[in-house]
């Protein structure tokens, strides 16, 4: 299914041009058509789950038979991976799973407009100023950080863009936080932070920026400037990491960080219940948790009785074995196969997304008629480090992997072996190229710790190969291996 194999060539417009600055009158029309998008989705959506767990599924399943029929018909990939099977199989179900890896080497047969092709894609990728504006003046492009091993670049069209944003505020109607919160947009003049890796094209800054939600904070900054810029600003929603969230936690407790959010968003990492409520203890506000991911933003949020209900009428999500067998409710799975319902121009297909989840087996106790799942998601460790002067400094493992992958292309796993060390393994094989990359990746690092004040810190090469975590298959990539 490659080029060479259909005989496809490659036009000159796939070359990357920086696309024309667009006139103002443009940006307020495209808002506009987004803003009543998505509130008309949300409308949709809100009337849907009122109806019920048959009206969810229904929809879901119609979508989902619809999905199946576009890419059958527009994706080069999928006709070719389904063919002889029979076209009355319209439901995902009845298909093979497919890899990222099996995407992501037939990128220009997967995506169904015939002007995406991958290389012009990198191209817009590989420049930085261009984060959050859209590509062709149509999609939104962001690439995922490759925890299983495998970077992504993943294509959102205007339908699935609107349907996340609508998705978010289903999710803040579905809780007791949409009082508060529309109390906390008045009296903090609609101040909203992300504090996020903002430095590429990653999901959260690009969807940020093309929503321009409010204001975007490095989690590259040194956690007391952060601080600073966050009791400046006084944000009314507060959005990140649960790792950086845990941190400000310890820092408002302490008294350094005096913010006062209506209510907070945790995403892109595993959050314990432990550390969501100690969050809330120090914020004295709620933590809405969203489990979501690249190829897909929105796939299930948290509910009161410490559950995540997947957002069944946009999404389909199967926990498997490793087999590919349906895993009963109440056992861990070996991975997931997601189905994104929102997305045409770059379909996701019972694509196997490495995660384990287990299905609540019982009506969840909140009462949502969607489905509820706990997942097994990304649980790298902060690391404590100690200066010269022997000073604690907690480090986001966000901060930490952004930093690397700026430095290598190869799979990495950092391990904080005592207080001023930190072990660095990389995946590669032959020892002469292995110490190389070691060097530009220490390089990198000793930078970033010297701006932390940890400039003693001393970093190693470790022969041993990064080990995936064995129960997910996911790559733990920072660990510290330092008593509690």
């Amino acid at each position: 299914m490659n080029d060479d194999r259909l005989g496809r060539r490659t036009p000159s417009s796939e070359r990357y041009k920086p696309r024309a600055v667009k006139r103002h009158g443009d940006d307020v029309a495209r808002s506009t058509f987004d803003a009543w998008s998505a509130l008309s989705r949300t409308c949709e959506i809100w009337c849907t789950r009122n109806a019920g767990s048959p009206a969810i599924v229904a929809r879901g399943t119609r979508r989902a038979s619809e999905l199946v029929e576009f890419a059958r018909r527009n994706s080069r990939f999928y006709r070719q991976a389904w063919r002889g099977r029979s076209g009355a199989s319209a439901h995902p179900s009845s298909l093979p799973p497919v890899t990222k890896r099996e995407l992501m080497a037939h990128f220009d047969d997967w995506v169904t407009d015939p002007r995406l092709h991958r290389r012009g894609v990198e191209a817009f990728l590989a420049d930085r100023s261009h984060i959050g504006e859209r590509y062709l003046d149509r999609y939104v492009i962001w690439k995922s950080s490759g925890s299983t091993g495998e970077p992504g670049i993943f294509v959102q069209d205007a339908t699935a863009l609107s349907t996340y944003d609508a998705l978010l505020h289903a999710q803040l109607q579905s809780t007791t936080l949409a009082g508060r919160y529309a109390v906390g947009l008045f009296t903090h003049a609609g101040r909203a932070a992300l504090i996020a890796a903002t430095g590429d094209h990653f999901a959260s800054i690009a969807s940020w920026q093309r929503a321009r939600k409010g204001s975007a904070f490095s989690v590259m900054d040194p956690i007391p400037d952060l601080v600073a810029a966050l009791n400046d600003y006084q944000p009314a929603f507060l959005a990140s990491y649960p790792t950086t969230l845990a941190i400000l936690a310890g820092e408002q407790r302490d008294g350094r960080l005096r913010i006062s959010p209506a209510c907070i968003w945790s995403g892109g990492e595993c959050l314990a219940t432990c550390t969501a409520a100690a969050i809330e203890r120090a914020f004295g506000c709620v933590v809405m948790n969203e489990y979501g991911a690249s190829e897909c933003m929105s796939i299930a949020f948290s509910c009161a009785a410490d559950w995540l209900h997947v957002n069944a009428d946009w999404v389909v999500l199967e926990p498997v074995d490793r087999n590919y067998r349906a895993t009963p409710p109440g056992e861990p799975s070996h991975t997931v196969l997601l189905t994104n319902l929102a997305n045409r121009v770059q379909p996701i297909i019972r694509y196997d997304l490495g995660d384990s989840v287990v299905v609540n087996p019982r009506p969840c106790a909140c009462g949502s008629p969607l489905p509820a799942i706990r997942p097994e998601g990304r649980r790298d460790d902060v690391l404590a480090l100690r200066t010269v002067n022997g000073t604690l400094v907690q480090l986001s493992p966000l901060a930490l992997t952004t930093v690397i992958q700026d430095a290598t292309r190869h799979r990495f796993q950092l391990v904080q072996t005592g207080p001023d060390h930190v072990v660095v393994r990389l995946d590669v094989g032959d020892p002469a190229r292995r110490n190389a990359e070691f060097e530009a990746t220490a390089r990198a690092l000793n930078a970033y710790l010297a701006q932390q004040s940890l400039g003693n810190v001393q970093l190693s090469l470790d022969a041993q190969a990064p080990v995936a975590d064995a129960r997910s298959g996911k790559l733990r990539e920072v660990i510290s291996a330092l008593p509690a």
